[in-house]
């Protein structure tokens, strides 16, 4: 439909990041969520973060699956490459790709519907294998598409639109991250894209399974009082275990904040996080520590954003399993069939 379509030209002197691009080469076509929807301003924040990163869009791969969260890949980075698969097989589809080509950044955008339902379990293994990818859920405890229901991450207690309360115990796919083994954990809120960003600069950054789990409030069907996952709800009960800053390897580091209250976390590429701590005593290397923080400050209806945990030396996929470093489209026809002797020895290793 081309009235979706995005005019070519833009302003000459719009800012330009270190590969000449501006915000609108990030960009993709017009948005036909509900006006004021939180996942545009997720997809928002990818845009920013991919640009402040000098990423060239033909190295992105973005996937989802099925949901508005899922048609948002159609509205960000329109140069990269893009699957928009079935309801809740993102995951798989994501993995099979990863391990085809480990040179692409991977982008897994999906909803609470799409990851804590009916992809419940493709969601669990993608993270438990360490598949190297951002992994975004869009989560506004609804399905949206079909007007509305309760999904599994709708709080026990909460309303819906028309004023049915949910009994049903919640999903919080945070903490399920954590006790799969993520290796990188955090939360964030459409609304707070000074938070948002640079949790999404890491996350791309980061090597193995790094998972953002992101409140993204419905405006048609769970912005009302009674819902837990409203912009009003969010922005009252919103704990930030800290707030970061994420600086490249290639960029100078330099932190302005008060001493004794930032923490730097190094990556594995030399990538680092300054994190603007507001517990004390809060511990972004330990699992265990982070999943009783969330339980704790969810007991008091408080909703935990920023870096929960971060793993000092994480792995991915191909370490796990030994992979070709050269993705398999650009292997020879004798590397990808070595002959019988080959299949021999592969075969009686497994004996």
């Amino acid at each position: 439909m081309s009235y979706l379509a995005k005019p070519k030209f833009h302003h000459p002197a719009l800012p330009k990041n270190a590969l000449g691009f501006t915000h609108r080469d990030y960009e993709g076509s017009i948005s036909t969520l509900c006006a004021g929807c939180g996942h545009d301003s997720i997809s928002s924040a990818i845009i920013e973060a991919c640009f402040e990163l000098s990423i060239e869009p033909h190295r992105v791969a973005k996937l989802s699956g099925i949901g508005c969260s899922s048609k948002t890949p159609a509205y960000f980075l329109g140069n990269s490459h893009g699957f928009n698969s079935v309801h809740g097989r993102m995951p798989s589809v994501l993995t099979g790709a990863n391990l085809a080509n480990r040179e692409l950044i991977y982008l897994g955008v999906s909803g609470d519907g799409d990851s804590a339902s009916i992809g419940f379990g493709q969601f669990a293994h993608a993270i438990r294998r360490g598949v190297n990818m951002a992994y975004i859920v869009e989560n506004n405890g609804v399905y949206g598409l079909t007007k509305g229901q309760f999904s599994a991450t709708a709080d026990r207690g909460s309303k819906s639109k028309r004023g049915a309360v949910n009994n049903d115990s919640s999903i919080d796919l945070v903490a399920i991250a954590l006790q799969l083994g993520a290796s990188f954990v955090a939360r964030s809120f459409s609304g707070d894209k000074e938070q948002l960003v640079p949790i999404v600069k890491a996350a791309i950054e980061h090597r193995g399974a790094a998972f953002i789990d992101c409140i993204s409030p419905c405006v048609a069907f769970n912005n009302h009082a009674g819902s837990t996952k409203s912009f009003d709800y969010v922005r009252e009960h919103n704990e930030a275990v800290n707030y970061l800053d994420y600086m490249t390897p290639r960029a100078p580091i330099n932190v302005e904040y008060d001493p004794g209250k930032v923490q730097i976390v190094e990556q594995h590429d030399g990538s680092t996080l300054a994190l603007r701590k507001l517990p004390a005593d809060y511990d972004v290397h330990d699992r265990v520590a982070a999943m009783t923080f969330l339980q704790h400050h969810a007991a008091k209806g408080q909703i935990v954003t920023g870096l929960l945990y971060v793993e000092r030396e994480a792995e991915d996929l191909h370490v796990h399993l030994n992979t070709v470093e050269t993705p398999l489209n650009a292997l020879s026809e004798k590397q990808l069939c070595p002959g019988s002797a080959m299949l021999d020895k592969i075969n009686a290793s497994l004996r």
